[in-house]
């Protein structure tokens, strides 16, 4: 009988737990977080602080700039008018921000309108235009992110130009261009095509023209601009009203014959032009200055990775431990060329001048990230002397270059 009473009580008690206790089962979901790690954060950070602090930080010889009589504001300068400096951000095109800086400044003067046209369409053309001439030579054509500042204007008259708003080359909310990946990926590639001997053109720029999709975005074949639709090459013949033909090249060196049109021998001239005016550095120097005091700004460049430049003054001289400036000549500037200690770094916007008891100064309008360091942000104060000994070629309307043009 206690046996039959106990079994029924472990019945019931199974019965009444097992509704008691017993679960529905879990439906569990994941979600999407930012995973930190606070402690492994506070670990890196602290060991990147404890190895530099036992770095021995070299430090840069540069020039002392105490007492000197240097500008301090853009408003000591007669300017041209221009737009407002745009930072290049991680990019190697310095050559397209100027450029299409100074020829913002010429549509300004010839005809009155402020714009602001797009720097990479002009971009996204030149790399399709290199990566062409790469696949016709064989891989022997540079395929960098340099160039010169008529590479703007060639690829204007080829095709075209649109405003700055309707392509930017940027991502949503990127707030700084970022060419580094880009140029990686086609620069591999075509090493590939050259390794491989795969020299199908078509094949070749529609890969290029994909990667520069892919972080540029696709240039616009057509767009509406001020109520009427327009083509790039309608937009820079019929609104922009620039003649591309009109700028000439200008450089000074002693290795080629003065008074005729010469190659300018740097990789970044990677088309190989021939038609840069190559005249006396005097000459050079007085043609620049006049033009400027008589409103037309211009595009130079040079050398910019030298002791006398300093960002955060926003200076740019020449000291006299290098070379006083009365030594500063035709000769002295093709020995740092040759040598190599002069070279082809930096495209600038020159757009203002003003006179001071130690000389003429230019106002200089700059892309790269040096000239933001400053409370001028986006300009440097260059000296004369710098520019005479370190700036090798420049641009100019040809309307100010009368007087050397009949010598060519």
């Amino acid at each position: 009988m206690f046996v039959k009473i106990f079994a029924l009580a472990i019945f019931v008690f199974f019965i009444f737990s097992s509704g008691s206790f017993c679960q529905k089962e879990r439906i569990d979901r994941g979600i999407f977080i930012d995973y930190k790690s606070e402690f492994w954060d506070t670990i890196t950070t602290k060991t990147e602080e404890f190895k530099k602090k036992n770095e021995n930080k070299k430090l840069v010889f540069k020039m002392d700039f105490t007492g000197i009589n240097l500008p301090k504001s853009t408003n000591e300068f007669r300017t041209i008018w221009h737009n407002e400096p745009i930072s290049q951000g991680i990019t190697g095109t310095c050559w397209c921000f100027s450029t299409t800086s100074f020829l913002e400044s010429e549509i300004f003067r010839l005809t009155g309108k402020k714009i602001k046209i797009s720097r990479m369409f002009t971009v996204y053309w030149e790399y399709v235009e290199k990566a062409r001439r790469y696949v016709r030579e064989f891989g022997n054509s540079e395929f960098g992110e340099g160039s010169q500042a008529n590479a703007v204007t060639k690829i204007w008259k080829q095709y075209g130009c649109v405003p700055e708003e309707l392509f930017t080359g940027l991502k949503p909310n990127q707030p700084f261009h970022d060419h580094s990946e880009m140029f990686t990926r086609m620069k591999t590639y075509l090493e590939s095509i050259k390794r491989d001997n795969n020299w199908n053109e078509e094949v070749v720029i529609n890969n290029i023209r994909s990667i520069l999709n892919h972080y540029l975005g696709i240039p616009p074949e057509n767009f509406e601009y001020q109520s009427r639709k327009w083509t790039p090459k309608q937009f820079l013949n019929d609104y922009v009203k620039i003649n591309t033909d009109e700028y000439i090249d200008v450089i000074s060196i002693l290795e080629k014959p003065y008074y005729t049109k010469i190659e300018y021998p740097v990789p970044d001239n990677w088309r190989k032009d021939s038609t840069y005016h190559n005249i006396p550095l005097d000459e050079f120097m007085n043609i620049l200055v006049e033009a400027v005091k008589n409103g037309f700004s211009s595009v130079i460049g040079g050398d910019v990775s030298e002791a006398g430049i300093h960002s955060q003054n926003e200076v740019a001289m020449i000291p006299s431990f290098d070379i006083p400036s009365s030594y500063i000549n035709d000769y002295s500037r093709q020995f740092r060329f040759s040598n190599q200690t002069t070279t082809d770094d930096h495209g600038i916007h020159v757009v203002g001048i003003a006179e001071k008891d130690n000389g003429i100064w230019f106002l200089i309008k700059d892309s790269g990230a040096g000239a933001f360091n400053g409370s001028n942000k986006g300009y440097y104060f260059y000296h004369f002397d710098f520019i005479k000994l370190k700036m090798m070629t420049f641009m100019l309307h040809k309307s100010a270059l009368n007087k050397i043009l009949d010598k060519f």
